[in-house]
């Protein structure tokens, strides 16, 4: 079983400032079908570059690092292929527009060595990308972790998982810091490790779920905890805030990294995405949590006038 799971389900069952609506849960999960199950990277607004297997490794491994904390105001905005792009979209099209300029984010030696004023052109936008030094560090340690531990090449530490998802989650929580997503709950640890499981679920599908992207328990990670999930679960009804949450979370409040309010946000969200997953089963029998993730994700990057705010948190890690 998923580590994840175990302190998800504790947060979940007593949670106060956030509740699952069963009964909305059951609705929504009833017209779930084949046809919203679209993977997130699919979904690019932009033409994205084909790249080999080491480097589609490398790349996710990278992008997953600092695919984190896009909101302010104003919102962090780059321009790739005529378009205007921000969020994980934006952060996503930096990385490839710095492929193409001769940026070599995908070598670990680069990476290591990384300069502020190389990231600082890689980033450019209307604005400086918040969290602009963690993201810097990030990056460094993808590159110095690589290089100590495992020969310069990402590719040997999707090998020394064995083609066990749970495994590499294990190895890159352990391995890098900025990938360690954990806190605690009640004098009890929590883990969340959004980043860890997304480049996990991002390296299979760039790698067509074969040789190094095959994984025979992918299907045992949960969803990706972050804030965008929230907001529509929300929207649809599923997730409850109370009264004093509500008032924070839409009068744009900051919340503290690591409050209960925030832990128990992103453990609801990740249960309700597992509730929801066991709705769906009957149906559709080989559904993952990732599937409903992306689903609800992509709603998400819809806006309109009623949308009530994510909550805000200033972390390196979703």
């Amino acid at each position: 079983m998923n580590p994840v799971l175990e302190g998800i389900k504790y947060v979940a069952e007593r949670s106060k400032q956030v509740n699952i609506d069963t009964t909305k849960l059951k609705e929504v999960s009833s017209n779930f079908s084949e046809k919203d199950i679209k993977p997130w990277t699919d979904m690019a607004p932009f033409t994205r570059p084909k790249l080999n297997d080491e480097d589609s490794i490398a790349y996710n491994l990278v992008f997953c690092s600092i695919n984190v904390c896009y909101w302010g105001d104003p919102k962090w905005t780059i321009e790739y292929q005529d378009k205007k792009l921000d969020g994980a979209w934006g952060q996503m099209a930096a990385l490839y527009r710095a492929v193409s300029e001769g940026y070599s984010i995908l070598d670990p030696n680069y990476l290591e060595t990384l300069s502020e004023k190389d990231l600082s052109h890689i980033l450019r936008g209307n604005t400086q990308i918040p969290l602009f030094n963690e993201r810097l560090n990030a990056l460094k340690e993808v590159g110095r972790v690589i290089n100590e531990k495992y020969e310069g090449k990402c590719s040997n530490l999707v090998k020394s998982a064995d083609q066990d998802a749970l495994k590499l989650l294990e190895i890159i929580t352990a391995d890098f810091q900025y990938y360690d997503d954990s806190t605690v709950y009640n004098g009890r640890k929590v883990m969340f490790h959004k980043k860890a499981q997304l480049a996990i679920w991002d390296i299979s599908r760039s790698l067509d779920s074969k040789g190094l992207g095959f994984f025979s328990n992918i299907d045992e990670l949960t969803a990706f905890a972050e804030y965008k999930i929230p907001q529509s679960l929300r929207k649809l009804g599923i997730l409850k805030y109370s009264h004093e949450l509500a008032e924070k979370v839409d009068n744009k409040i900051e919340l503290k990294k690591d409050c209960p309010e925030e832990i128990e946000i992103r453990a609801g969200m990740v249960w309700a995405i597992e509730l929801m997953k066991n709705e769906i089963k009957p149906n559709i029998p080989k559904i993952t949590s990732e599937d409903i993730d992306n689903y609800l994700w992509l709603k998400g990057q819809t806006k309109s006038p009623d949308d009530k705010p994510y909550h805000r948190v200033r972390t390196i890690f979703y």
